[in-house]
């Protein structure tokens, strides 16, 4: 029986249903036998999509950079690839790229000059602010800015390794995550450092606290580094302009609130993601 004669047939038996005032009986069909690859792939091929409708913000992004940060980008994919490998290392260090982008992208918001990334091997990144923010409010946001996006770049390695089932894009959202939270320590010059001055200045005391026993246990250099760039900017801050912390009490509850947040979302997308992957 071909299928136009069974259509015609089960046309037939649900007008004879209703003639009755019997409700007809579904018609029954067979359902596809999909596979799990094909729905990971799925959820792979709608998140390119995504992705692919914001190509203009990557190429805005890399109207921003210059030759030499492309060359420092690349020395550093390099340096990274003899320890972890050619395909870990360039996630990694686009990590950072998103990261450093935070910054830039709410420095041109706020209308504050800036230059390209600048990759150090082993260290991370820099951007020169070309400008002073007017007050520690605005340092604040810049600061933000960091962390914010490349936790989102973090979520999208996490989100495609649940999509995939892979290890890799996990480790690399672990590691995103750890960087980002990693940069939320109240240490300048990290982001952490010129968040929380905005709000209390004694918060720099907690840093060291935290920083000094870390740096005894993991006898880390960059650690070292990041201590005696923040005790010789602890000097410098002093000397900062009269008024530069002049915030309004509000707006330094909102900022600390947003600071401790973001810092425990960070420090609990980092546990999670490290369980999972054990």
């Amino acid at each position: 029986m071909s299928d136009q004669d069974k259509f015609l047939d089960n046309l037939d038996e649900v007008a004879a249903h209703l003639q009755n005032g019997e409700k007809p009986a579904p018609v029954e069909t067979e359902k596809p036998k999909g596979n799990k690859r094909f729905v990971h792939l799925g959820w792979v091929g709608m998140m390119l999509a995504f992705a692919l409708g914001k190509m203009k913000f990557l190429f805005m992004g890399l109207k921003l950079m210059k030759f030499s940060s492309i060359l420092t980008m690349l020395v550093s994919i390099w340096a990274y690839s003899l320890f972890f490998g050619w395909p870990f290392a360039v996630g990694f260090v686009l990590l950072i790229l998103v990261h450093e982008y935070g910054h830039l992208l709410a420095m041109r918001w706020l209308g504050i000059p800036a230059g390209a990334p600048t990759f150090i091997p082993f260290v991370g990144a820099v951007i020169v602010m070309k400008g002073r923010p007017r007050n520690a409010f605005i340092e604040a946001l810049v600061a933000f800015g960091g962390p914010v996006l490349g936790s989102v770049a973090a979520l999208v390695c996490l989100l495609i390794s649940f999509a995939l089932d892979s290890d890799f894009w996990q480790a690399l959202a672990y590691t995103g995550f750890w960087i980002n939270f990693f940069n939320m320590l109240p240490i300048s010059p990290l982001d952490g450092g010129r968040i929380v001055g905005a709000f209390s200045r004694k918060m720099w005391i907690v840093g060291f606290l935290i920083g000094i026993p870390a740096f005894w246990y993991s006898r880390s250099p960059m650690l070292f580094l990041i201590l005696l760039v923040g005790l010789l900017g602890l000097i410098g801050r002093h000397k900062e302009r009269e008024g530069y912390y002049d915030i309004p009490q509000e707006t330094k509850v909102k900022i600390a609130v947003a600071y401790f947040t973001l810092a425990a979302v960070l420090a609990s997308a980092m546990a999670l993601t490290h369980l999972t992957l054990e």
